[in-house]
């Protein structure tokens, strides 16, 4: 079966989920049509399968950049020269856009089908009990500001990185020089003046 939601996925990537056929996918795995409805209930639900795939796939990624950074910072200026390098590579390129893309096409088909909702819900929990673990050890070590909640701060980073898609779709976006430096007086806003 992971050979066929490798398949949706890499369908979904690339066009509309109304483009995707059963039999077709079946075709290009050679798993059994008969299989694909035992194992995922219905075409739907081999959809929501990937999506879900490819949601968990792009937040994990990030997450493992992030956790590189927040776990082998053994300053404040390592901890800043590591996220502002990652702050660039997560708004800038045709990869990052369509990755923002797909994630809020995912979201928005979750508002109305209560399965994905509740799978996808699940998955962005554990994304964001995961970024504040890593937001956690910065203002464990006095790096970060304590009067604004982990949490807060979590849902903020993934607003910013996934909320640029808004201007994405502008006629005329933003240059990534400066979101980027526009993303960096934001952060430098989260540290702990104090330090």
């Amino acid at each position: 079966m992971k050979a066929v939601l490798d398949e949706v996925g890499r369908r979904l990537l690339d066009a509309d989920e109304s483009t995707i056929r059963i039999p077709e996918i079946c075709e290009a795995t050679g798993v059994n049509y008969g299989s694909v409805y035992h194992h995922f209930g219905s075409r739907e639900g081999v959809i929501d399968t990937a999506y879900n795939m490819l949601f968990l796939q792009f937040a994990e990624d990030d997450l493992d950049a992030l956790r590189q950074v927040s776990e082998t910072a053994n300053s404040l200026d390592e901890y800043i020269a590591g996220l502002s390098t990652l702050v660039g590579r997560f708004s800038s390129g045709p990869d990052r856009q369509r990755r923002r893309a797909m994630r809020i096409r995912i979201a928005a088909a979750s508002l109305t089908r209560p399965d994905l909702r509740r799978v996808i819900g699940e998955t962005q929990t554990r994304l964001t009990t995961e970024l504040m673990r890593i937001v956690r050890y910065g203002q464990d070590r006095g790096w970060l500001r304590r009067d604004v909640t982990t949490r807060s701060i979590a849902v903020m980073l993934q607003a910013l990185l996934v909320g640029r898609v808004i201007d994405d779709i502008s006629t005329e976006p933003i240059n990534s020089a400066e979101w980027e430096l526009s993303m960096a007086i934001l952060f430098i806003s989260l540290l702990n003046q104090e330090k």
